[in-house]
């Protein structure tokens, strides 16, 4: 997944599940295996100043729906 779909607004929203969400283009799905746990990790290329200052942070992850 390196090049998620993104929203109007900018944002991605990203998909956890087992199966598909349903949307036209699954580009931001990612298939998770029923009764498994999983694990999110974050990585950045690139990142600005606000990072290694640690005046900006990602947000948790929030259900959607």
């Amino acid at each position: 997944m390196d090049k998620p779909t993104a929203e109007a607004d900018g944002s991605h929203d990203i998909y956890f599940g087992p199966d598909t969400p349903g949307k036209a283009d699954d580009t931001n799905w990612l298939r998770t295996l029923p009764g498994k746990g999983y694990f999110v990790i974050v990585r950045l290329y690139g990142p600005g100043q606000a990072f290694f200052d640690q005046t900006w942070k990602p947000g948790d992850l929030q259900p959607i729906g």
